[in-house]
């Protein structure tokens, strides 16, 4: 049936709203009959987005929540905390805060991370006046047997959380065995805690005590302050740090509040822009699922435009299709995501491999909220996508339209390529501008609209490319001429399942290149530290293990030992508002065992990024210190600049010699030299030794002759293959939910490639069936199908591959950078890539060779007569 010259488009009657219903009920229940794992994958696509970034939203909300209650819960009801820009300050400065005016509590904290000996971790142990902290942190108050009341202040005693109990597996009237320097301080479990909260490993004893057992006597981490009532706690406080500049920072709740977001929201915001990935992949296979849905119905909705329905109403019904793919998928998503947070909880904690949630025990809690956003983005996310397949059929003349074969004229309006080529203009602008708040927001920006632009050029580059294969190519034979010739003349329909092909591989070509150049980056880096031969440490967790000066020369003394190398690692905390940042203390080109001399070059120990001052260039009034990259974008320190800060009692003035490369420190790292430290600070033991080994010395024969020191027990062995082995599985598992998003595109997009595929193919029956009647096979229609998905998933891979690139750049430079303050070398993982194309290649070309099984089953006849 043929209709021309008829276009109706005002009807004489209106359908009534029941009679709307009715149809719109129909259409969309009649599309999923007929194509129900189409309209299933695209609802997995948008459920697989929605899911995970629900619930990586789930799960680092429910750790940041937690580990800031309790970090409120270790300042409980007080005004401002004094804390030490270095980790301890006198204990001096205590009666003379205590004293100002406005004080009504000051209660003495010395907090310390303690190295427990056989565990990863360290316990955290908060020595405290019991008398003053019950009025202040009463949570922290322990929990003594009935029979001995006094335990509180015993020397011998300390109470432990009930998670700290589980962790450790001991119970009240048990051992602990800690570290203290390389010896043992054996502890009796006294009782519980008052109010730890649930999963908190944390310990309490006096502080007295504290300091005796962990040698720390004369010394205190912070003071708890509460005000009298009426006391303005802002004017306190600024006249209180006048009063101590540069040597202590007072801080309030809110600060511990803002350390905490400021750690991680840079993990936490990357990892739920990766997760909205696989929403936006899922976006353009509800995007091809439309488009082709509408290219099939395409008579149907003109006769329907011809019985009366008008143009808004099938916008409309088009729009509902998508949103109810929408909608379905994101509910789907949303209890999934539910699901995956509350296993990640439970069994792998709230640290997704960052290392910034530990020791705390989140619990998952629905959020309304995120769940309202969520729907709304996956629901929008497929609106989008079927927006302009809507506009295209509201807009078809009825006609044109119920003309068999006018199917590539609902695709025309695709070739425009101007806004694509905007988008990838505005992107490249974008990538200039600097990060709002410490995130990338532009370059995320930058990264969505190159792939949008990528996508939109598809129909312009299908319209290109197949008309000149075919014209390289000319008569290569039945099967090559009829697939590069369909190709070259339905540019549109190509270009939808290239522009599957295209989202999905370059999006894993990002993030591929992304990661391989950080992991390459890291391992360089490290083979460049790790120029010893052995490497020693006190204690493998905590701050109490510590090598004495007796004990570090018994150390270089040992038989093949050439060089020893020693190491002190500390923090400074610049910003009450920031973590703090880590002071590493070391042997800096002490290769002749002199840092001042005339050929001294911190190079060669130091992996320092761009300009240096030499040493000698340093006024004799400073120091040379030299910072990360992390350290130089948060507190602005620049090679050459001056800085004040403090060392042991005093301030003292430093010029930055350099910036230096740290993948292990994102809060920020300094590093000067051992001597100047040990001066300044009145220091002198050390965490870590780097040896070198006499030419023909055996290590291991080394290790034994360590192990038999008076010390050698609690001394801890490492080669540099160990610590590289170790420190790229902490990589591996930092990245451990990339990974699981690529593996989560790939996924999709294998997806998208073989519905797409799928429904191309059956909707081309009637081609298939008039190619029968002139005398081709069946076995050549397969293999015509398997040469256009061979061709189209070539220029897919082709094309992918250089958006991909380009966006890896964006990561690689400007996101890596502005988000974690890394810079890395640009490493392409040609393997990995070539078998995820190669993947795609075998399933396009398989898919729809399967796909036209059913096609050409149909009989020739049948297949061929709705065209008569």
């Amino acid at each position: 049936m043929q209709l021309t010259g008829l276009v109706l488009d005002k009807p004489s009657s209106q359908p009534g709203p029941g009679a709307m219903r009715r149809l719109s009920r129909w259409l969309l229940l009649a599309e999923w009959r007929a194509h129900p794992v189409r309209s299933l994958v695209a609802i997995i696509a948008i459920a697989l987005g929605v899911s995970l970034g629900y619930a990586v939203d789930l799960i680092n909300g429910a750790a940041f929540n937690e580990f800031s209650a309790a970090a409120r819960s270790l300042s409980g009801a007080s005004d401002l905390q004094v804390h030490g820009v270095q980790p301890l300050f006198d204990e001096a400065l205590y009666p003379r805060i205590a004293r100002e005016k406005g004080v009504a509590v000051a209660s003495p904290v010395l907090e310390l991370d303690v190295t427990v000996p056989g565990e990863r971790n360290a316990l955290k142990v908060m020595g405290i006046d019991v008398f003053r902290a019950s009025l202040i942190t009463p949570d922290l108050t322990g929990v003594p047997a009935a029979e001995r009341r006094l335990d509180t202040i015993a020397d011998d005693a300390i109470f432990l959380s009930t998670a700290a109990q589980a962790w450790l597996k001991v119970r009240p009237g048990d051992q602990l065995a800690l570290r203290s320097g390389t010896g043992i301080v054996n502890l009796r479990v006294a009782g519980g805690l008052l109010g730890a909260r649930e999963g908190q490993r944390i310990g309490v004893m006096d502080i007295a005590a504290a300091q005796w057992r962990f040698d720390r006597v004369g010394k205190l981490s912070g003071i708890d302050l509460r005000l009298l009532p009426g006391v303005n706690r802002d004017t306190f406080r600024q006249n209180l740090q006048a009063q101590i500049p540069g040597l202590l920072q007072i801080s309030e709740n809110q600060d511990q509040e803002d350390r905490t977001n400021n750690m991680s929201r840079a993990y936490r915001v990357n990892l739920n822009v990766l997760a909205l990935v696989a929403l936006f992949t899922g976006a353009f296979l509800v995007f091809s699922t439309q488009a082709l849905s509408v290219i099939r119905r395409r008579a149907q909705f003109a006769l329907l435009r011809v019985m009366g329905l008008e143009r808004g109403q099938l916008l409309w019904q088009i729009l509902l299709e998508g949103a109810l793919l929408g909608c379905l998928g994101s509910l789907l998503g949303i209890a999934l995501g539910y699901l995956m947070a509350a296993t990640a909880l439970h069994f792998f904690g709230g640290d997704l491999g960052g290392g910034f949630f530990r020791g705390v025990q989140p619990q998952v809690a629905f959020d309304l909220p995120a769940a309202v956003i969520f729907l709304l983005l996956g629901t929008g996310i497929a609106l989008l996508g079927s927006l302009v397949p809507a506009l295209e059929a509201s807009r078809a003349r009825p006609a044109p339209a119920l003309k068999s074969g006018s199917e590539e004229m609902a695709l025309t309006r695709l070739m425009t390529f101007w806004p694509a080529l905007m988008c990838l203009a505005f992107g490249g602008v974008l990538t200039q501008l600097p990060p709002i708040f410490d995130l990338p927001i532009f370059g995320y920006v930058a990264v969505a609209l190159l792939l949008i632009g990528g996508i939109g050029l598809t129909p312009r580059l299908s319209a290109m490319v197949f008309p000149v294969v075919q014209k390289l190519t000319g008569r290569s034979g039945v099967v090559w001429t009829l697939a590069v010739a369909r190709l070259a003349n339905v540019p549109g329909q190509a270009s939808i399942a290239l522009g599957g092909v295209l989202s999905s591989f370059s999006l894993i070509v990002a993030m591929a290149i992304m990661v391989s150049s950080f992991r390459v980056s890291v391992d360089d880096w490290l083979t460049q530290l790790l120029s010893a031969d052995l490497y020693v440490r006190s204690a493998s967790n905590g701050e109490t293990g510590a090598l004495l000066p007796a004990e570090q020369t018994l150390l270089a003394a040992t038989t093949g030992v050439d060089r020893i190398r020693f190491s002190h690692i500390s923090s400074l905390t610049l910003n009450p508002a920031r973590p703090p940042v880590t002071l590493i203390a070391r042997d800096i080109d002490s290769s002749d065992n002199s840092d001042n001399s005339a050929d001294a070059d911190p190079a060669r120990s130091l992996p320092i990024i761009g300009k240096m001052i030499p040493v000698k260039a340093i006024p004799s009034d400073a120091l040379p210190i030299w910072v990360s990259e992390a350290t130089r974008d948060i507190f602005g320190y620049q090679v050459g600049q001056r800085v004040q800060l403090p060392l042991g009692d005093n301030l003292h003035s430093f010029v930055v010699a350099g910036i230096l490369r740290d993948y292990a420190r994102q809060t920020g790292a300094i590093q000067l030299r051992l001597k100047d430290y040990q001066r300044l600070s009145g220091e002198t033991d050390a965490t870590e030794a780097a040896v070198t080994l006499q030419q023909g010395a055996n290590a291991t024969a080394v290790v034994d002759a360590m192990r038999k020191l008076p010390f050698g027990a609690s001394l801890e062995f490492s080669t540099p293959g160990d610590i590289r082995d170790i420190s790229l599985k902490i990589f591996d598992r930092s990245f451990a939910v990339t990974y699981l998003l690529e593996v989560v595109a790939i996924v999709i997009g294998l997806f998208g490639v073989a519905a797409t595929f799928s429904a191309q193919t059956l909707a081309r029956s009637q081609e298939f069936g008039m190619l029968r009647h002139v005398g081709v096979s069946r076995r050549q229609i397969l293999s015509i199908l398997a040469v256009e998905g061979g061709l189209l998933t070539l220029a897919g891979i082709a094309v992918g591959f250089l958006l991909g690139w380009t966006i890896s750049l964006i990561l690689v430079f400007i996101v890596n950078p502005q988000s974690f303050h890394w810079t890395m070398q640009l490493h392409m993982p040609w393997r990995s890539l070539g078998m995820v194309a190669l993947l795609l290649l075998m399933s396009a070309s398989i898919t729809a060779v399967v796909s036209g099984l059913r096609a050409v089953a149909i009989d020739a006849v049948r297949a061929v007569k709705e065209d008569w």
